[in-house]
């Protein structure tokens, strides 16, 4: 079986944060802005998808996410730090090619459209792990500074902004539900990186000194 026949089979589910945010959307009936964003987000997770095809790693499985979604790579923290960098790009890549399309498209289609693109972009570059701004910060770190006090510090500084974060959207209650849940799933997510941060590290080193 060649590798775009795995991509193709490959398991695409969607997250338990997520389904919530599409029953009230779907209560309220913007259907059609549901489909929308249900449509946006597989077209950026398609750019990641793309972008390892291209780089030769197997997606194993995709899950969609209230900020974009997370594949399963075979191989996982073997795949060296460029290939990462370049998979990370993908998804971003993927929606500016999409919101550069909207001014092709029926001004009633185009303008709930180009919100989205927007709002996921500016969602999936912003610099924490493990937002795609994340993943690019912590493939360079690994390309031009691998060191664990460098992961450490980038780790920390995530930390602080996502706890800061969600001080602030909980401040803001109730217009800013939405962000205080994504912001305190992204906190737990970052905490479980630090956690195995030196167990990480480690493997990724010692495998990349062996590849070269």
């Amino acid at each position: 079986m060649d590798e775009r026949a795995y991509a193709i089979m490959m398991r695409m589910t969607i997250h338990p944060l997520f389904l919530p945010i599409l029953f009230s959307i779907v209560i309220s009936g913007n259907v059609s802005y549901y489909a929308l964003i249900l449509s946006s987000l597989i077209i950026h997770e398609v750019g990641h998808i793309v972008a390892a095809l291209i780089c030769r790693v197997k997606v194993e499985r995709c899950v969609i996410m209230p900020y974009g979604g997370e594949i399963q790579l075979k191989g996982g923290n073997t795949i060296a730090p460029k290939k990462q960098l370049i998979i990370a790009l993908g998804g971003p890549v993927a929606t500016i090619c999409c919101l550069a399309v909207t001014s092709f498209l029926d001004p009633l289609l185009a303008e709930p459209l180009v919100k989205i693109q927007i709002l996921l972009l500016a969602i999936n570059i912003i610099p924490i792990w493990p937002l795609d701004g994340g993943r690019i910060i912590m493939s360079l770190i690994h390309i031009f500074y691998p060191r664990i006090r460098m992961v450490e510090f980038y780790l920390s500084v995530s930390l602080i902004l996502i706890t800061l974060t969600v001080i602030i959207t909980f401040i803001l209650l109730p217009k800013t539900l939405f962000l205080l849940v994504l912001s305190i799933f992204l906190f737990f997510q970052i905490v479980n990186e630090w956690r195995y941060r030196k167990y990480r590290f480690a493997f990724e080193k010692h495998v990349i000194k062996r590849l070269t």
